[in-house]
């Protein structure tokens, strides 16, 4: 994943100012005196705008914040969300009196339930949690029980004493395997009832009456406060920042801490993790660490809260767990023994983002054994004689990827990943000083982007196959393979109109674009692969499908139950794809926040801690945008707006000291004319300072200096 992810397709820009520097052509703003000084940009302030769009708690002891519904036999519900005692009461063998609560959106952590008292027959509850009113009933939308947890029945018990108590959900039974619970939860809706499991007797029993003074949840997650936010985004359009912000909270629900009892119970406790804060993939399951969905996560962290620790301690599990063959393993599941064909070059490009945007070369250093062996041993072990990775080769048929799709032989998905990971690995070669390897890993990169061209390109469709042994295509394939530099401007323009006509619905991009692999293959949307389509259609110039793709996808998602957060999967109609078992909090769904960072507002780091970094806008239909970017080095924080007609343009940049960077800006007609602080760069038909000049609809400024500067567009 170049940086980020489709830095490839501009990172011509920044090596073609390496190369004037190499030729000792002097190019940076600061030899230069201009006549207009530029103010520095603040988007952090207090007045910030952004502020309103914040949707994290206020503070870790959470309460409802509504009655859903309540039945007969209570009395006062409301009095949990406004104070005061509500009482349940049941005879023998009565209907269950239940209540439901909402809390406004998803939260994750403790429930807590405080008594006034009880019956003295020490009368049940049972507590069912859903992320969504469709799949709330007697029982959670999910539990541990459905991945293997034996204690698990569905719903949380308690026993209430007869005197005043306060009752905290914990992993485990009060006594031989009786009134059991969770522990951890992540909901919207909790429904309590006064019921009591016969298998639960004689401990508790299903009749009596409850005086319940308070419900609350003690939220365990990142707490996402306007103070904790170190990078941000706000534009001319409402529903982008909304779903930036939405992005952030569906990635604060996910940032937690590792902890045996929370986790999968299908292998994935670790001693390595316990007691670490992480990154999972969902709130509500599998609540366990996939290298995979870092590659977006962690981006979505490195720009909102910059919590690197999480996407780190992750990072270095996986890769403490190598096996003796270089294979990385996706995750702790599984005692670290699922076998996902995918997910090691995932651990390559997160890693490089870390870098990136962390500048922890401590961390490149210690693991460059384990970047070499997964590179130059394992991945060398499934490639075929035409260059081209081949899944099947080497026992890995059973292999499963994110989507455990069943494809074999050359994929383009898995290919245009080998190639971003290369890339993204000689980076790293050349910031350690090991030029032989970088050299080598740049050489296999270009020769799988040619057989990749020659082997997988459907010429007919005017758009890649999916594998060389079918007729789909696909959407992870065609997005990776445009972001990573694989395609031509020509092919990247064809293969993403294919997608435009074969794959788009109201709740999305499906990720085929027909049923012969996946029976639901193009009704199925998965935010994970459709943000790098939407990068490819920033990058290619269709910032305006891209932004269309933005909001049928995201936007049908919050139009729906629970509102806020990002699902794991989309099904036909816009539902969840996998019912009440689909995680509807998921960290590698938050690809939006990096997309408007990166690629709408335009700001990503292309060296080690942000050493140096790019700046390309894509504006589309939105008329200004103005963020900040978190760096080692202090802030990068820039704002820009675009005239309403004639192809005015006018951006602001303030980057920390010890940083270098280009700015490419969007112009348009045949003579447009560039100034930067005040001094003409590019006066309309060639660049006259500072190297500027023109590639189509674009005029770049190489080298520009820390401080603060204005880029200007005439005509």
């Amino acid at each position: 994943m170049s940086t980020p992810r489709r830095r490839r397709l501009i990172i011509t820009i920044a090596a073609g100012a390496a190369l004037l520097l190499a030729a000792g052509v002097v190019v940076g703003v600061a030899s230069t005196p201009h006549p207009t000084a530029t103010a520095p940009v603040d988007t952090m302030g207090a007045s910030a705008g952004w502020r309103k769009d914040v949707v994290a708690p206020t503070s870790r002891h959470v309460i409802p914040a509504a009655v859903l519904t309540s039945t007969s036999g209570v009395t006062d519900a409301q009095a949990l969300v406004d104070g005061g005692t509500t009482v349940l009461t049941r005879a023998p063998n009565a209907a269950v009196p239940t209540v439901t609560l909402d809390f406004g959106k998803v939260v994750s952590g403790y429930p807590e339930i405080t008594f006034a008292g009880a019956s003295s027959d020490r009368p049940g509850l049972r507590l069912a949690f859903s992320e969504t009113k469709e799949y709330l009933t007697d029982g959670s939308d999910f539990s541990r029980k459905a991945t293997g947890e034996a204690v698990d029945p569905g719903t949380d018990q308690i026993a209430v004493p007869s005197g005043a108590s306060t009752w905290k959900d914990a992993d485990g039974c009060a006594s031989a395997g009786k009134v059991c619970a969770s522990g951890l939860h992540a909901f919207r809706y909790l429904r309590i009832g006064l019921d009591a499991l016969a298998s639960d007797a004689p401990l508790t029993r299903a009749s009596g009456s409850i005086s319940i003074t308070s419900v609350a949840l003690d939220f365990t997650p990142y707490l996402g406060t306007p103070a904790s936010y170190k990078g941000s985004f706000e534009s001319s359009d409402a529903q982008l920042n909304a779903y930036w912000y939405d992005a952030s909270y569906t990635n604060e629900l996910i940032t937690d801490t590792f902890h045996a009892t929370d986790t999968d119970p299908r292998g994935a406790a670790t001693p390595g993790l316990e007691g670490k804060l992480v990154l999972t993939d969902g709130a509500k399951r599998d609540r366990d660490p996939y290298v995979g969905d870092i590659s977006v996560s962690g981006r979505t962290d490195y720009l909102t809260h910059d919590v690197g620790e999480a996407a780190e301690n992750v990072l270095a599990d996986v890769a403490d767990h190598q096996r003796a063959d270089g294979y990385i393993p996706p995750a702790s599941i599984l005692g670290y023994g699922l076998p996902l064909f995918d997910y090691p070059m995932y651990w390559v490009t997160s890693s490089w983002d870390y870098e990136a945007y962390t500048g922890d070369v401590a961390y490149a250093r210690k693991y460059w054994g384990a970047l070499t062996r997964v590179l130059d041993d394992w991945y060398p072990s499934v490639t075929d004689a035409n260059g081209l990775l081949s899944r099947g080769m080497n026992g890995t048929s059973t292999y499963g990827d994110y989507a455990f799709v069943s494809r074999t032989g050359e994929v383009t998905y898995y290919n245009a990943l080998y190639v971003e990971a290369l890339h993204d690995a000689s980076r790293t070669a050349t910031a350690l000083g090991h030029p032989t390897e970088s050299a080598a890993w740049s050489e296999r990169a270009e020769a799988v982007r040619k057989a990749i061209n020659v082997h997988l390109w459907d010429a007919g469709a005017g758009a890649y196959l999916d594998s060389a042994t079918g007729t789909a295509h696909a959407q992870d394939g065609i997005g990776t393979a445009i972001v990573a530099g694989v395609a031509s401007e020509a092919r990247a323009s064809s293969s993403l109109a294919h997608l435009s006509a074969t794959t788009a619905n109201p709740w999305g991009n499906a990720f085929y674009d027909d049923d012969s692999t996946v029976s639901d293959g193009t009704k199925r949307v998965y935010a994970f692969t459709s943000y790098p389509e939407i990068e490819a259609r920033f990058l290619t110039g269709h910032a305006d499908s891209a932004i269309d793709e933005i909001k049928r996808l995201y936007g049908s998602m919050l139009a729906s139950d629970p509102g806020t957060t990002f699902w794991e999967g989309v099904g036909d109609g816009g539902v969840p794809y996998e019912k009440g078992y689909t995680s509807m909090a998921h960290g590698w769904s938050t690809g939006v926040l990096p997309a408007l960072t990166n690629d709408l507002l335009g700001a990503a780091p292309t060296g080690v801690g942000f050493s140096t970094w790019t700046i390309a806008p894509h504006p589309g239909s939105v008329s200004w945008a103005r963020g900040t970017l978190p760096t080692p080095h202090g802030d990068l924080a820039l704002t820009w707006k675009r005239a309403n007609s004639g192809g005015g343009f006018s951006l602001s940049v303030t980057s920390p000291q010890g940083t270098t960077g280009v700015v490419s800006i969007p112009v348009s007609g045949a003579h447009p004319v560039v100034t930067l602080d005040g001094l003409t760069v590019y006066d309309g038909s060639k660049g006259v300072s500072h190297n500027a000049s023109r590639s189509g609809d674009r005029v770049s400024i190489p080298s520009i200096a820390a401080g603060s500067h204005t880029v200007t567009v005439a005509g």
